[in-house]
């Protein structure tokens, strides 16, 4: 009994040491792509992609979330795709305003308003 408990012990260790070992390669990973001028659209995608390896090791093996029911999984994966059409209508409604003037409250050239809520 103890001999199997001291094996299990060792081999979660072995694997928090791995997972350690891939989160330090992913900070080593973030800080070179952040001395590289991607642009703006890229560079997102690059962070996002690299900040979700890091949150998917850290949530699943330090969170534990590996050893959850399939049905954590699928409500995780449906959070990620509300997450992705949020984001893609975000970028589709600033692209929608692409030459316009900027602003909540702009006001168009050579109007004038009658009152201040207008």
């Amino acid at each position: 009994m103890s001999d199997t408990h001291h094996e299990d012990v060792q081999s979660h260790v072995k694997t928090y040491i791995k997972v350690f070992v891939a989160l330090a390669v992913g900070t080593l990973v973030t800080v070179l792509a952040s001395n590289i001028h991607l642009g703006i659209v890229l560079g997102i995608i690059v962070a996002l992609v690299i900040a979700t390896v890091k949150g998917s090791l850290v949530a699943g093996f330090f969170m534990h979330l590996s050893a959850e029911r399939k049905i954590i999984y699928w409500v995780l994966v449906l959070t990620a795709v509300f997450v992705v059409v949020m984001m893609g209508l975000i970028m589709f409604t600033r692209q929608d305003q692409q030459g316009r003037q900027q602003g909540i409250f702009a006001v168009p050239q050579g109007h004038v308003p009658a009152h201040p809520a207008e």
